[in-house]
């Protein structure tokens, strides 16, 4: 592991999940909790710090991504499950279906989704399976009346949102492409310009789930690369964090202090060697940050009555 400046500690915790595909790690301050999901089978899960109590929450679809409701019943989440947005209650089970945009794309399914600072729920979609040489995925947001934008498309998979700490920089990865681009995002009119690409991975190395520190660096899951980098915001990688795992697939900065850092894996794909060598796959990892904070995830602000 090359360390730098020793801001990454040692393994503090390894939270048994065996999750197919395990993503969207999130840190809820007030239930003290990490939760995240497998997408494949369709759960959320939460981890409480205090009692190490692991609760499952089995959902009807496959799920893309979620995030967690302002002033609202701590039950209810915004889900984009596989064909589409939808509020969901973990006690009751209802779904009350926001915005399906790509349910007539066969082969395409919602991915990575995450809040910005404004409270807004974006996600997009990816190319699971190809029918047509033209079949693109999208990217989305749902704004807090529940209005749905489709902001650009011509995506393979669609990852890795995550936004600077004053919300005026958005991040967005294309995995397939091997890229991190960066737009400017006006909070007001909620429009993204100047485009650019922030880093490229090597062909072997599938740019995954992100989040932003308070001194504004990216920290990236690097699928196929074992390991967690965190770039400054030029761009350039200043720590790389290799884990027991061949597919980091997101990563948080939580814990009661705000100093760890949260990275979900998954063991999709792997080989039998590779489960072999890497038994640890599909959990999720907790290694203690030095001088480094994260920043609670805003809630989405969606006024739904």
């Amino acid at each position: 592991m090359s360390n730098h400046s020793g801001c990454i500690g040692k393994l503090i915790n390894v939270i048994p999940s065996q999750n197919q595909l395990g993503e969207n790690a999130l840190w809820h301050a007030e239930h003290r909790a990490i939760y995240w999901i497998d997408i494949m089978a369709g759960n959320i899960h939460k981890y409480r710090v205090d009692d190490q109590s692991h609760q499952q929450y089995h959902l009807p679809y496959r799920i893309g991504s979620f995030a967690f409701l302002a002033n609202q019943d701590t039950y209810q989440v915004i889900v984009a499950f596989e064909q589409g947005f939808a509020l969901y209650h973990f006690e009751t089970h209802a779904i009350t279906w926001l915005s399906q945009p790509e349910i007539t794309q066969l082969g395409n399914r919602f991915n990575d989704g995450r809040t910005d600072r404004i409270g807004h729920f974006w996600a997009g979609t990816m190319v699971e399976t190809r029918h047509t040489p033209e079949q693109q995925g999208s990217l989305y947001r749902v704004d807090n009346q529940g209005q749905l934008h489709k902001t650009f498309s011509n995506i393979k998979i669609s990852n890795g949102l995550c936004w600077s700490p004053d919300g005026s920089i958005m991040y967005h990865a294309d995995s397939e492409r091997h890229c991190i681009y960066q737009y400017n995002y006006c909070q007001q009119s909620n429009t993204l310009t100047n485009k650019k690409v922030f880093a490229n991975t090597e062909q072997h190395v599938f740019p995954d789930g992100s989040t932003v520190d308070t001194q504004g660096y990216i920290w990236n899951a690097q699928w196929g690369d074992h390991s967690v980098v965190r770039y400054n915001p030029d761009g350039e990688i200043v720590e790389k964090l290799i884990i027991p795992a061949v597919q980091p697939s997101s990563v948080a900065i939580g814990g009661p202090n705000l100093d760890w850092l949260i990275v979900t894996t998954s063991r999709i794909a792997l080989s039998p060697q590779q489960l072999q060598d890497y038994p640890l796959s599909g959990n999720v990892f907790i290694y203690q940050l030095h001088n480094i904070t994260g920043i609670v995830d805003t809630p989405c602000g969606l006024i739904h009555t």
